[in-house]
């Protein structure tokens, strides 16, 4: 098994319409928020999961708490869920848009959870799809060796334990603050442009790069 990265990054993919929206925030929400909020989202994900998520699946570490009431990371980018996204034909995908659109926000997982102990703020991470009902949690850096780091990597993901290894998440309590966004990965030159126009007048500007092998 892989060792544990010094630095390891976290990446949450959104659709670019929802750019704007994050940006005038200064946050991410969880999808418990942005329910409650009525926020108007261009939504990715898998309704049936998304509701499994919202309702049924907590988070063992911090009893009480649901996983969709917390935003989403991965552990690296080019993700099962975008490659679903990409090919568009899972049945409980109402997203037909492709991977075009989506956009990588990467983190460092380091000084997210600085900053989390700093404020208080409830994090976790799994070793597996938190969207499962055998999904394991920890809320200690020091069990991040049981993520399989040589599955998180990996870009073959036909093996079903690289596949479940792979989907590894990283959960912060109900918001990510937008200062945290140190990059913005996109699949080509106009959505760079794209991008680039909605940040012209943000406080806080990460790097954006067309990341071409971020994306299938």
């Amino acid at each position: 098994m892989a060792a544990v990265p010094a630095q390891p990054k976290i990446y949450h993919i959104t659709h670019v319409r929802n750019l704007a929206q994050i940006v005038a925030a200064g946050r991410l929400w969880s999808d418990a928020k942005r329910i409650e909020m009525s926020l108007d989202c261009a939504l990715v994900g898998m309704s049936e999961i998304k509701r499994r998520r919202l309702e049924e699946l907590e988070v063992a570490c911090h009893p009480g708490t649901k996983v969709g009431q917390y935003v989403p990371f991965y552990f690296c980018p080019r993700s099962i869920m975008l490659y679903i996204l990409h090919r568009g034909n899972n049945p409980d995908l109402s997203y037909r848009g492709g991977q075009r659109p989506i956009v990588h926000l990467r983190a460092d997982l380091h000084e997210t959870v600085r900053l989390g102990d700093e404020h208080g703020a409830r994090w976790a991470f799994t070793t597996g799809n938190a969207g499962t009902r055998y999904a394991s949690f920890y809320d200690s850096l020091d069990r991040l060796n049981e993520v399989n780091w040589a599955a998180v990597e990996a870009r073959d993901f036909r093996n079903p334990a690289i596949k479940e290894g792979k989907q590894a998440e990283f959960l912060v309590f109900g918001s990510f603050p937008w200062s945290l966004v140190e990059r913005i990965g996109v699949i080509d030159a106009a959505r760079l442009k794209q991008v680039q126009a909605v940040l012209a007048r943000a406080e806080h500007q990460p790097c954006v790069r067309v990341e071409r092998r971020w994306y299938f």
